[in-house]
């Protein structure tokens, strides 16, 4: 432990702690849980670390140990490679500009193939996404990830913004019971319900808005109501082997800052590690003419030289 903590500090985070889940919740002050209850808990280690605030890629276990073995000399920096999309539909994204203007106005992209998942790297890829959206995404405000298995659906892509009694859904919160719900109708569930008090901090984003965001395939599939849910169709499961990745915002810088960090940790685990397919998006106008186009994600990389 100290030598992890030595080169924490060389490194330039700070190990604030070092606890287990049983420890935690037999000191928590909050936490009310029974001997047997406690006994229950993993007493596997954990190691708190603080990082710098700008340091998304710190977020999960897969940044943190790659930057710390770069840094020891382990390895070299990954080099980013974007390849040739293998399915111009799938790589293609079409924005209804009028109506998302009103609402949430950009969309970014991207494509992993060929990923392998474990519990361990499944749990890190979920866990990434809930500490960005804390963090540079301002509780979803300025961005929302939404992340899909690409098998379950079928490009081309859409974003659109849309009335919310016309948009129908399975949410990822009622996959079991495979219970639909209309926009509106799922905003006062939120709103009310227990069970899904942790989405109910999102619903003021957009629940006033005449007009919901939402990403569907191309035979009307809702894949996600941003930012509050993704659809149950498309969850991401660890069977699923292409990650559709959309980041919708209002803040367009921000998210292709989301959206490399996610792909810069995860691409890890392709068959071609370190490699992302592109999506192109496109803006429509009201005749269905393209007005602009960007190809996402960006993986810009550049060369600082400091003093030591």
């Amino acid at each position: 432990d100290e030598e992890f903590d030595e080169l924490c500090f060389e490194f330039g985070v700070e190990l604030d702690e070092i606890t287990s889940e049983r420890e935690e919740a037999t000191k928590s002050s909050t936490v009310k849980l029974n001997k047997q209850q406690i006994a229950a808990l993993s007493e596997e280690v954990i190691y708190k670390i603080d990082v710098p605030a700008n340091r998304y890629d710190l977020l999960c276990i897969e940044g943190i140990s790659r930057s710390l073995r770069v840094f020891l000399g382990e390895m070299d920096a990954p080099t980013y490679e974007i390849l040739k999309a293998t399915d111009e539909k799938s790589s293609t994204m079409t924005v209804i500009q009028s109506s998302t203007a009103t609402i949430r106005p950009f969309v970014v992209c991207a494509i992993l193939r060929d990923v392998t998942f474990d519990t361990a790297r499944y749990k890190s890829f979920i866990e990434l996404q809930d500490q960005l959206h804390r963090n540079l995404c301002r509780q979803r405000t300025l961005v929302a990830i939404g992340t899909h298995d690409l098998d379950s659906v079928k490009g081309p892509f859409v974003y659109d913004a849309r009335a919310p009694k016309d948009i129908k859904f399975v949410p990822l919160t009622h996959t079991d019971e495979e219970r639909e719900f209309n926009g509106a109708s799922l905003m006062e569930h939120y709103e009310t319900d227990a069970s899904c008090k942790h989405l109910k901090p999102y619903v003021p984003i957009i629940k006033d808005s005449p007009l919901y965001p939402v990403v569907l395939d191309s035979e009307e599939t809702i894949l996600s109501l941003p930012p509050i849910i993704n659809g149950s169709k498309s969850r991401i499961t660890l069977n699923t082997k292409s990650v559709f990745i959309e980041c919708t915002a209002t803040d367009l810088t921000k998210a292709n800052i989301v959206l490399d960090t996610v792909v810069a940790m995860f691409s890890e685990y392709a068959a071609t590690p370190f490699s992302v397919e592109p999506v192109t998006v496109s803006y429509v106008n009201d005749a269905n003419k393209v007005v602009k186009s960007y190809v996402t994600p960006q993986m810009y990389t550049r060369k600082e030289t400091a003093s030591v």
